[in-house]
């Protein structure tokens, strides 16, 4: 744990070598921990659980991804992070694009994997289908690619985990719920993001379409897309390996 503007992060530090500061997705750092577990036999993997997520603490002032994203920077100075590769997913992806927009000179290279953030579309549509209102059952058919590979069983977790589970969707919905999981700000601040950026996508993605991927890189000046086979919104859980493969060459190692 550690301790940041009155908030207790919880921080998940594996491997050696040049930094990769990861950031989680909606569902918490847990689900992640594999692919995690896959960077840091390469690289030292610094991974925060977002204040509200897993055992951090969320204090009254933090509202929005973009107070998260200043945490983080405080972050970055206590960890010794003067340059870093970021990676992020989903909401995670939507914090990396925010830290990226306002210290680009800090980072080497940026990967976001499923990120969402921006608004791209129509006023009248969104971006990304509502999955606050939505059944889990239809939400891992969007989820997933095969959704028998969800290795979350909530059946067999503790009180404990379950708890968990329940405060990172509350704080989910507290911090991406108007606008809905996006910064009307940050796609006319993307244009700063000078660091080469790699967006990756599962082909199968139901949250993330391959449309709004596009417009969203396009706002980014060195960005590319790759893709999953096999895949949906979570390559990195889904197709680890293939996942790894692609991020891990894109950072050079």
């Amino acid at each position: 744990m550690i301790s940041i503007a009155g908030t207790e992060l919880e921080v998940v530090e594996r491997g050696q070598g040049a930094p990769i500061l990861y950031l989680h997705g909606g569902a918490g750092v847990a689900l992640d921990l594999p692919f995690i577990e896959r960077l840091a036999k390469v690289r030292r993997v610094i991974a925060p659980s977002h204040p509200g997520f897993g055992r951090s603490s969320l204090p009254d002032w933090i509202d929005s991804i973009d107070d998260t994203a200043h945490i983080y920077l405080e972050l970055m100075d206590r960890m010794g992070l003067a340059r870093t590769d970021l990676v992020g997913f989903s909401v995670g992806g939507w914090i990396s694009a925010e830290i990226a927009t306002k210290v680009p000179e800090r980072l080497v290279r940026l990967a976001l994997i499923g990120p969402v953030g921006v608004k791209t579309g129509s006023p009248d549509k969104l971006d990304i289908p509502d999955v606050f209102a939505m059944p889990a059952t239809n939400l891992n058919i969007l989820r997933f690619h095969d959704p028998r590979k969800n290795p979350v069983d909530l059946g067999a977790m503790s009180d404990e985990e379950l708890n968990i589970v329940a405060r990172n969707a509350e704080t989910l919905a507290l911090l991406t719920w108007e606008p809905y999981m996006h910064n009307p700000k940050l796609r006319h601040r993307l244009h700063r993001v000078g660091v080469p950026t790699l967006f990756v996508r599962g082909a199968s993605d139901g949250i993330v379409s391959s449309e709004y991927l596009e417009r969203y890189a396009a706002l980014v000046p060195k960005a590319r897309i790759e893709t999953i086979a096999e895949a949906g919104h979570l390559p990195h859980v889904e197709q680890l390996e293939a996942t790894a493969a692609k991020v891990l060459e894109f950072l050079q190692y």
